[in-house]
This record gives structure tokens, C-alpha cells and sequence, in this order.
């Protein structure tokens, strides 16, 4: 009989070990750091995601647990450029080894080229789809090729027409003693 698992509470070793997958879809206003980044724009977008878990070297005495993750949306975003709305394609396709706990985790970070996490009987998939994603969010935002042209300078008006500043040295001029 197969066991059934739930993404928020998700015992990892089980999932490993029965080669489970899991997979869904939920509206982005689920997903509340996803939807503050959007500016709760969006927030019926749908984010995808899936997960295999995966069981290496099952006979050693520390079998390695893996969990395979894809994730993908479209977060609407403003374009730093021109400042209009502009779509931003997030997509995640991600490994990660799981460990006995997080100073193992700490420990062998340095020399390993995977991500580790720390084992957990309740671990929640839908925290770490939403991690990922969040760091796929580009730094600055922008269209290929802005749909307006963009306003390359500023002017004020105001600023051209105000008189220029008194230089402040020209009052210690007149204080000068003259030296003749």
C-alpha cells in the first residue's frame, strides 16, 4: 500500500523512500512573500510545482535522501526602466540532499556542491517552493525592450529660473585688510 503525503507536512525519509511524487498548483495570493514582491498584483496566477523524492545507495548504512524540485510562474513585477508593469517568468528545477540535522547541514555546506537541508518529519514544501522562487526574482526588473520610450532625463523648470547662489566667500572679501 502506498502512503499519502501532504506538501505542508511532508516526512521526507518516507517520501525518499517510496520514490513519491507530488505535485500541484496554487494561486500566487497563497504565497505571501511571492505576492509582496508582485505588489499583490497577480494574485490569481497560478504557480506550478512538482517534487520526486529519491533514495541513493538504499543498502548503506546512511542512504542519501533527495528531493527533486521544479516550480515555475509568472510574477507580475514594474519594470525599473520605463516603470510599466512587465511579466517576469520565475523557474526553479532544483536538487537537494537532505541530512540528519542542521549542524550536519552547516558542516558539510562548504564542500558539497548540492544544497543540504536538514531532515524533517514535517517538512513544508510549499515554504521551500516559495523560497526558491523568491530567489529567482531578478534584482532589477525590466522589459527586453520597453513598449514607451523612456525619459532618459529630467527638468525642472523651477530650477532653471532661480537665481544663482551668492558665493559665500564673496562676503569675506570685503572683510579682507588690505596689505598695501
Amino acid at each position: 500500500m502506498k502512503r499519502q503525503f501532504n506538501a505542508q507536512r511532508l516526512d521526507v525519509q518516507a517520501f525518499a523512500e517510496d520514490a513519491a511524487q507530488l505535485s500541484g498548483q496554487a494561486e500566487l495570493r497563497g504565497f505571501a512573500r511571492l505576492s509582496e514582491e508582485a505588489g499583490g498584483r497577480g494574485g490569481e496566477r497560478p504557480v506550478t510545482w512538482s517534487a520526486q523524492g529519491e533514495l541513493l545507495n538504499p543498502r548503506h548504512v546512511h542512504p542519501e535522501v533527495w528531493l527533486h524540485l521544479n516550480a515555475s510562474t509568472v510574477l507580475p513585477l514594474t519594470c525599473q526602466r520605463c516603470l510599466e508593469p512587465v511579466d517576469i517568468p520565475l523557474a526553479v528545477d532544483r536538487s537537494f540532499r537532505f541530512v540528519a540535522d542542521e549542524q550536519t547541514a552547516a558542516a558539510q555546506d562548504d564542500e558539497a556542491e548540492e544544497d543540504l537541508l536538514a531532515l524533517s518529519r514535517a517538512f513544508d514544501l510549499l515554504d521551500l517552493v516559495e523560497d526558491e522562487l523568491l530567489m529567482e526574482v531578478p534584482v532589477v526588473p525590466r522589459h527586453e525592450t520597453c513598449p514607451a520610450p523612456v525619459r532618459l532625463s529630467a527638468a525642472d523648470p523651477d530650477f532653471e529660473e532661480a537665481a544663482p547662489a551668492e558665493n559665500p566667500f564673496a562676503a569675506l572679501k570685503g572683510l579682507k585688510v588690505g596689505k598695501d
